[in-house]
């Protein structure tokens, strides 16, 4: 890691002493906010009895963060180039702190969901600018390694939350989950203000309808997929989800149509000209689909079907950040140096290896059994994003930077939400087909088949990364 704070001559960025300090700022925004999308999973069967709700419209406690930060990605990352990075950084930071105490003391389903929905307002604002602010910190030189301790912390965040969530709930209520955040917000708004490289952003206009029909397609997409969950699928009216779904599609037209007719659009689409660029992106959507579906759907396997605490669920994730620990930093020096698609394929391999080991889980699965397939899984993980998030940045223009990192966030927090959605959808449909059926039945039906549908996403995802190794080194 001492490799990112050396200088040479023509570095540009930040000097390597500032980089030193500006790392922990993002070290520290990064995990806070993206361990929020993923601590609160163990806890959801928690919160459900003490809520007194069904355990699909928990899920939705989950979802709402993803959620929003899904609807509001691009547009953050398009005021991040109007107002600039730093600005557009602290002003988010400040807004997931003030909703995390708001999640904190919230007394109901509606107004927990309801702060996370804020909070993810905020975590989109400093996550859409994040790559960006990376790619001014760190010489061109070192962005793939640079994306690779990026990687690590995203996806190790991700993946120890339930980890995180089960060791806090075994001696604390599942409102500290959301209280820990408000010291650690404070003083990462201290070291941002002082270390974080000032750019004044570019200014002129910024494409307010585009950033309306962005988060109206990208809202009632997931909402639409949300309503089957909720939907009695033994009556044949479907006027909400058709009207959701004729609302997407509407608003997508109208947001390309906007797009490609604005003088300042929201989201330039020249950048998806770039083939490479776009089948990153499309890669990146999958497999975060896959992961998104996994983190809510083992959680009741482990606790539902197998009766295990929600210490010891937690605990049975442990190898997946472990793994991506070992592998993402190794993945992101490479990808500077040999084909970022063949590495990213190679790793989407392994974890759609994984997927499958862990949807073949018998009835009496043993632990070691369970920690062995999640390890495979996070190796796959670990070797895959940030090679791929290399592959994004690397083909899009400097210029660009905050749309693409704009794009990359969306990639993730989208694909996470739409997992989400569809485990919501397994959990509803399997309740119905079999009716008779225990609890503990029902919990492991619905995790198995969430888990192939995992498998593959993921398998699409390496299909689709497979396609640019023809392509050669980026």
């Amino acid at each position: 890691m001492s490799q990112l704070f050396g200088d040479l001559p023509e570095d540009d960025g930040l000097p390597g002493a500032a980089r030193r300090v500006a790392i922990i700022v993002m070290i520290l925004g990064t995990s806070m906010t993206v361990l929020d999308g993923s601590i609160v999973n163990v806890a959801l069967p928690m919160i459900a009895r003490s809520l007194q709700v069904d355990p699909a419209a928990a899920v939705w406690i989950a979802n709402a963060y993803i959620l929003a930060g899904a609807m509001t990605m691009v547009t953050f990352a398009s005021l991040g180039e109007v107002l600039g990075f730093r600005r557009v950084y602290m002003s988010g930071i400040l807004a997931f702190t003030l909703a995390s105490l708001g999640c904190a003391l919230s007394p109901s389903l509606a107004m927990l969901n309801g702060m996370r929905f804020l909070q993810g307002v905020g975590g989109a604002a400093a996550m859409s600018i994040g790559p960006a602010l990376y790619r001014n910190i760190f010489p061109t030189r070192l962005l793939g390694a640079a994306l690779g301790i990026n990687a690590l912390v995203v996806a190790s965040s991700t993946a120890a939350g339930p980890a995180i969530g089960g060791l806090m709930l075994s001696v604390l209520s599942w409102q500290w989950l959301f209280a820990v955040n408000v010291p650690i917000g404070i003083v990462t708004l201290l070291l941002a203000r002082r270390v974080l490289p000032r750019n004044p952003g570019r200014g002129g206009r910024f494409d307010a309808l585009g950033a309306l029909l962005s988060a109206l397609a990208l809202g009632t997409i997931v909402m639409a997929v949300d309503g089957l969950s909720r939907h009695d699928l033994r009556h044949e009216s479907w006027t909400q989800e058709l009207l959701l779904g004729g609302l997407a599609l509407a608003s997508v037209i109208l947001f390309i149509i906007r797009q490609r007719r604005y003088s300042a659009p929201l989201l330039p689409l020249d950048i998806f000209a770039s083939q490479r660029f776009s089948m990153a992106v499309a890669t990146s959507l999958c497999s975060f689909v896959g992961q998104g579906i996994a983190f809510i759907a083992l959680p009741f396997l482990f606790q539902g079907a197998y009766g295990f605490s929600p210490l010891l669920s937690a605990a049975l994730f442990t190898p997946w950040p472990v793994a991506i620990a070992i592998t993402a930093p190794i993945a992101g020096r490479l990808a500077d140096r040999y084909s970022a698609a063949l590495l990213s394929t190679c790793g989407l391999l392994v974890l759609t290896t994984g997927l499958a080991l862990l949807a073949c889980l018998g009835e009496h699965a043993s632990i070691p059994d369970i920690l062995w397939r999640a390890f495979v899984c996070g190796l796959g993980f670990g070797f895959f994003q940030s090679p791929n998030n290399r592959e994004m940045l690397s083909n899009a223009p400097r210029a660009r930077s905050g749309t693409a990192s704009g794009v990359l966030a969306i990639a993730r927090t989208f694909g996470q939400s739409l997992g989400a959605a569809l485990v919501a959808v397994v959990l509803a449909a399997t309740s119905i087909a079999q009716a008779s059926a225990s609890t503990a039945q029902l919990d492991a039906s619905a995790v198995h088949l969430s888990l192939w549908l995992a498998a593959s996403a993921t398998l699409l995802a390496t299909i689709i990364s497979a396609l640019r190794i023809k392509h050669g080194r980026n």
